[in-house]
């Protein structure tokens, strides 16, 4: 390897990014993490002005970024995310499904809405999203398709069953990607946080929050940024050889 082909490992320009959920926490992080290392970035959201103004703050990075408002369980509004996409930026290179919903029901006390809703956005929306941008992927030379799963798919869940649950599906179906997409030249892994200070975590009681920090070897909670690194490795160059695998970054919680 010479310095060029160095350089190039985590470089993503001329690349166009989607990231779902892409306007505040683990997301937004993840979109900045793109648009810093050279990418164009769409981020997606429910609300138009929070994609606006997430848009609006990585333009401030000195990148190309617009916002396109879309709900992760609407599989209707997937087509105008891809043809906005296409529109604004020629293709789509990386797919990141990032946006979930953290429901959290125990069993014995589910009901069939909160089922629904949840597998609306954890597994059905990322599937469908990824069928909806397939014809683009493969037409681009550096595909990539990132899944943002949970430690919960590997753990213990009590009350925590229909998040951890469609998490599990959505690592299954990242292996099934990566195994289908793999002729076509498409690359698909999954990422797996632990306990990181986002909105989400910060909706839990104190107590829950003390027990996920507990479980960890730094015995803390993770910064958004420190989920960056390994994203970047997953949909750059610099992981060109990996597909099909899941990499945890969860503080040392979770032993395999």
């Amino acid at each position: 390897m010479d310095r060029a082909g160095f350089d190039s490992l985590f470089d993503m320009s001329d690349r166009t990014v989607i990231v779902t959920g892409g306007t505040r926490g683990i997301g937004l992080a993840l979109a900045e993490g793109f648009v810093l290392a050279g990418a164009r970035v769409v981020v997606a959201s429910r609300k138009a002005d929070a994609c606006d103004a997430a848009a609006a703050h990585l333009r401030g990075l000195g990148g190309q970024a617009i916002g396109v408002p879309v709900h992760a369980g609407d599989i209707e509004g997937f087509d105008a995310l891809v043809a906005r996409t296409v529109e604004e930026f020629g293709g789509i290179d990386v797919l990141v499904n990032n946006a979930a919903n953290a429901l959290a029901q125990p069993l014995g006390g589910m009901t069939v809405e909160a089922w629904a809703k949840s597998n609306e956005v954890n597994v059905r929306g990322p599937v469908f999203l990824v069928q909806a941008a397939l014809p683009h992927l493969k037409q681009s030379k550096h595909a990539a398709v990132l899944n943002m799963v949970s430690v919960g798919a590997f753990n213990f869940a009590a009350t925590m069953s229909i998040y951890a649950a469609g998490k599990a599906a959505l690592m299954s179906f990242t292996r099934s990607m990566a195994a289908e997409f793999a002729p076509a030249g498409i690359r698909v892994n999954a990422l797996a946080p632990g306990p990181v200070d986002t909105d989400m975590m910060r909706n839990n009681p104190d107590e829950a929050i003390t027990h996920m920090v507990g479980g960890t070897l730094m015995k803390r909670l993770a910064s958004p940024d420190e989920m960056v690194g390994a994203a970047l490795l997953l949909c750059s160059d610099a992981g060109s050889y990996m597909t099909g695998t899941v990499v945890i970054v969860d503080g040392g919680g979770t032993p395999r």
